[in-house]
């Protein structure tokens, strides 16, 4: 969980020292790589956002000797998704293996301002990519989605089509090697993400009069939670920033453009997978590899009239795809609950790799293959911590959610208000019954179990080396 690896937010590198599951597959003999999106170290030239207040007038500062109550790991390198080690277009060796991928074509950022080893590569490709990369070059459009850009750059040279291109060669020299060794890749599309640049025939692909605003994009008379409401009244003052990361609300033909974009984007992504699962079944290789495929998050998409993601954990941001396809299995579906730090157990599992001490999450094969599932659970939690005091938070946001089969609780630090649904009846999460008198005890024993499960998350590595 991100409150203990470190990861809090975007600008906190993950420590070098942190053990991996990629790692366990390297030193198990996995033949590992990567290619595509990290997003484990910085990738933007963005000041932080976090300064420390004045030290008390007669105090003496430890700024210099003592900054951190934890010291981060300065001997490795940080800089390896910095775009200051991309921008000049040249040829970077990254330091191997990277968080145990021991092969890696980089891509940073997102959809047509990719950088890292995808900008050295379209640079190579085209004299001219940083005129197709400028903005001020696209192609004329009528949408008036903010950050809905028609790209220049050709279909062929697009993030997507590198990381395909780049998978398919992996899996060329991984046959022709000479080496019997198993292998684990991870190709991760930048896309689909704002901004909405889908290039060449994905951009028209999907029209936004097919596209239909969801349940819950307009409350009617229902009053909106805080955040929502903050969000809402800020567009309508005009005051709403449309062009960040911040989420912000959105108007109905705005988002049926976005939602048309997205669905180029993911259009794309379904054309290069497969390709990518062709060539595994033309190498020989299909009987004999497992294909997972998921998300590190959705998008608002107009969900309670939001776009892009923040601080809101309804589930158009929290929920999302997870298949496990294996050779010969028959397809079904599965709803026990689940995470996305069950990933990296359930594949060492499957690889028949022991798991080291203090990893998480658990392993999801009983629930894959239909069997009964002992180490089955009844909750999950969303941990979230953000930089920025905005959606209507008085601090920088740090929320916590538990998620059960029926509800959803959400609590945040420092604010009275708080969220309860239920998903069962409810399944678009208008009505927050966290105050509601009915529902108390419920709240309660969620409260409860969300104290427990946070308990359970406390830190078991190191091992203790000796008995006190």
């Amino acid at each position: 969980m991100p409150s203990l690896h470190g990861v809090r937010s975007n600008g906190i590198p993950l420590d070098m020292r942190a053990s991996t599951f990629t790692e366990g597959m390297r030193q198990s003999g996995y033949a590992t790589a990567l290619v595509g999106k990290s997003h484990i170290q910085n990738m933007t030239s963005l000041p932080a956002m976090h300064t420390r207040p004045d030290p008390k007038d007669g105090y003496t500062s430890l700024r210099e000797q003592i900054p951190e109550a934890f010291e981060a790991d300065e001997k490795g390198n940080y800089g390896q998704e910095h775009p200051d080690t991309w921008n000049p277009g040249e040829p970077y060796k990254i330091d191997l293996p990277f968080y145990g991928f021991e092969h890696v074509d980089l891509c940073t950022e997102h959809s047509d301002h990719v950088g890292g080893q995808y900008y050295v590569w379209f640079k190579q490709k085209r004299t001219d990519a940083d005129d197709l990369r400028d903005r001020k070059n696209q192609f004329d459009h009528d949408y008036i989605c903010p950050q809905a850009f028609r790209t220049s750059i050709p279909e062929e040279y697009y993030p997507t089509t590198y990381i395909r291109e780049k998978t398919i060669e992996y899996l060329d020299r991984h046959v022709s090697s000479t080496e019997d060794k198993p292998f684990f890749l991870m190709a991760s599309f930048p896309d689909p993400h704002h901004p909405f640049t889908p290039p060449g025939k994905y951009w028209d692909m999907y029209k936004p009069e097919d596209m239909k605003v969801p349940p819950s994009f307009d409350y009617g008379n229902v009053e909106p939670p805080p955040h929502v409401k903050w969000a809402r009244d800020a567009r309508e003052s005009g005051e709403a920033q449309t062009n960040s990361q911040n989420a912000f609300a959105v108007r109905e033909r705005e988002i049926l453009e976005a939602r048309a974009l997205t669905c180029g984007m993911i259009a794309m992504i379904d054309d290069a997978v497969g390709d990518i699962l062709k060539k595994l079944e033309d190498s020989g290789l299909a009987d004999n590899t497992i294909i997972v495929f998921t998300a590190d998050h959705g998008d608002f998409l107009g969900d309670h009239g939001l776009m892009l993601k923040g601080p809101a954990h309804f589930e158009g941001v929290t929920r999302i795809p997870f298949i496990w396809s294996e050779p010969g299995a028959k397809s079904r579906a599965t709803d026990t609950l689940a995470s996305t730090v069950d990933i990296a157990q359930t594949i060492l599992d499957r690889a028949k790799i022991e798991p080291y001490n203090g990893i998480q999450g658990r392993s999801l094969a009983n629930a894959i293959a239909g069997d009964s599932d002992p180490d089955a659970v009844d909750t999950v939690i969303v941990e979230d911590d953000q930089q920025r005091v905005y959606f209507g938070y008085r601090k920088p946001p740090r929320i916590r959610s538990l998620i059960t089969e029926r509800y959803r609780l959400t609590v945040s630090r420092g604010e009275d208000w708080g969220e309860l649904y239920d998903l069962r009846n409810d399944p678009d999460e208008m009505e927050n019954l966290f105050d509601d008198p009915a529902h108390a005890d419920i709240r309660a024993q969620l409260f409860e179990c969300l104290a427990k499960k946070q308990i359970e998350l406390v830190d078991t590595s190191p091992m203790p080396t000796m008995r006190a």
